[in-house]
């Protein structure tokens, strides 16, 4: 991984850091808790520029993020709900919920989804879907994408040699985020086989 970052930025400079954040937005197995550090320790060494990193990273967060909107945007909300109808745990009214949970709270969850792992690349196909504004989408996406480059740029910049350290922290976090991700869905799948079986008996009776 880290051979693969050192020479896209050694070819293309910071745009080439930019260009890792871009991909791993869009595939969040890259780890921008590599990319980020990385990219501050190599601006340290004088081999790039510290606000071109921090501009090229936080450009290629939000490109990134507007290529998932633009998939949520063209699936939109019937084809979201007639695939929620064929899946056999998942009701309409799920999705109904989620819509309305996301107009409520749409802005402060893509605002500080941006600081989450894996929930970051997520969190902007249901704002596609949802349609939220445009240029809204764009400056809560780059608001909470340079907070989140900046720290981890400066941490990667600060530490020096010892820029992986912020990976080892960090990346148990992740682990973490998944986890919870991980046990929602089952609780979700326990509740509807739940439902199931109740409405079986139910209607035997």
């Amino acid at each position: 991984m880290t051979d693969w970052l050192v020479g896209l930025m050694e070819s293309l400079g910071a745009p080439g850091a930019g260009l890792a954040i871009a991909l791993e937005n869009i595939f969040p197995p890259l780890p921008s808790e590599v990319i980020l550090p990385l990219s501050g320790f190599t601006a340290s060494r004088g081999e790039l520029g510290l606000v071109e990193v921090l501009v090229c990273t936080t450009l290629g967060s939000v490109l990134g993020a507007l290529a998932l909107y633009g998939v949520g945007a063209a699936l939109g909300r019937e084809r979201t709900l007639a695939l929620a109808a064929k899946l056999p745990l998942v009701k309409t009214s799920d999705i109904e919920k989620t819509e309305a949970w996301f107009g409520r709270h749409g802005r402060k969850t893509v605002f500080f989804g941006r600081m989450i792992p894996v929930f970051r690349s997520l969190i902007s196909i249901p704002a596609g879907v949802e349609r939220m504004p445009l240029p809204t989408f764009t400056a809560l996406t780059t608001a909470g994408s340079l907070i989140w480059n900046t720290i981890f740029v400066m941490a990667g910049y600060l530490l020096g040699e010892q820029w992986s350290v912020v990976e080892t922290y960090v990346g148990a976090g992740s682990y973490v985020v998944i986890g919870l991700v991980v046990l929602a869905i089952v609780v979700f799948i326990g509740v509807r086989l739940a439902e199931r079986r109740k409405g079986r008996h139910a209607s035997g009776r």
